[in-house]
């Protein structure tokens, strides 16, 4: 926001619930800032219950546009006017843009991780073979966006193997992409070393190890990890997850979460302001929210 609120401020937001521990707010008003731009972006939490009426009150206040997170990515989508085609393949919207009271959804979820993947770890994923862990919203945003930039093959394991099947079906039904699908193994046991050791990238799209549960992981041989490998996981906070540790001292690349929230965002901010994103300014805010 270049100086104080007036009648004349552009107001963006995201809608989600709880919101106690976002980020997003630090690393948007230090972009509309840094780019002198009179905007103002703010939090608001939304239930379930709310979520129609909230998103009405975009087009009724002519709010600029919000992100949508957690609980809210699937089931807004009915109550959009217009969605982009990455936003239909994922099935789920993490930005709202308002065209003159026309609602628009987008997904930047899965583009801001190959942003991310390619500037922090030099990675390209046409050909390579790809282990991911999980099966929720991000998982599927990653696995579409994989699968359109031409991977081999994608490797799926998920607590609910159900749900690893039914994205393996679609990647392969709706994109063409070879798939597998490994089932979570029991207490105490480990995902196959086959899968890790033929895996070119390995995505931790999970929970396991988010603030304040830091010493879970996902049940790995982590000794398998390589050099050449690039081991990425989801979790922003913390910096520096479990995962991320043990598949680094084996000689993996890394890549934590913040690099996908950072370019997701800076996508937003060009879809809201037509400009391009001031990712240093962006990228420094993010970082002092983490360590504060």
């Amino acid at each position: 926001m270049a100086s104080g609120i007036s009648s004349r401020t552009k107001v963006c937001g995201i809608f989600g619930y709880p919101l106690e521990h976002t980020f997003s707010p630090a690393m948007h008003n230090a972009a509309f800032e840094a780019a002198g731009l009179d905007f103002v972006y703010l939090p608001f939490p939304v239930d379930a219950d709310r979520l129609q009426q909230a998103v009405a009150s975009v087009r009724f206040l002519g709010l600029v546009g919000v992100n949508v997170t957690i609980p809210h990515k699937e089931a807004v989508l009915p109550l959009l006017d217009e969605l982009s085609e990455e936003a239909r393949l994922i099935g789920a919207v993490n930005t709202i843009v308002n065209h003159s009271g026309r609602l628009y959804g987008e997904n930047t979820d899965g583009r801001g991780f190959l942003c991310s993947l390619r500037k922090t770890a030099n990675f390209l994923p046409s050909g390579k073979t790809v282990l991911l862990l999980g099966a929720g919203g991000a998982a599927r945003a990653v696995a579409v966006e994989l699968a359109l930039a031409g991977v081999r093959k994608i490797i799926l394991t998920n607590r609910s193997k159900s749900r690893a099947e039914e994205m393996a079906a679609y990647l392969s039904s709706r994109i063409g992409t070879c798939t597998e699908v490994l089932t979570w193994p029991e207490p105490e046991d480990l995902l196959p070393g086959e899968a890790l050791q033929s895996a070119d990238l390995v995505v931790q799209a999970t929970s396991l190890g988010m603030y304040p549960c830091c010493a879970q992981t996902v049940p790995l041989p982590f000794n398998l990890f390589r050099p050449g490998q690039v081991a990425c996981d989801l979790v922003y906070n913390p910096v520096q997850t479990e995962f991320l540790r043990r598949a680094g001292e084996a000689g993996a690349t890394v890549m934590g979460g913040l690099g996908m929230l950072l370019h997701q965002g800076a996508l937003a901010f060009e879809l809201w302001t037509g400009k391009a994103a001031p990712l240093e300014a962006m990228g420094k805010a993010l970082v002092k929210t983490v360590w504060k």
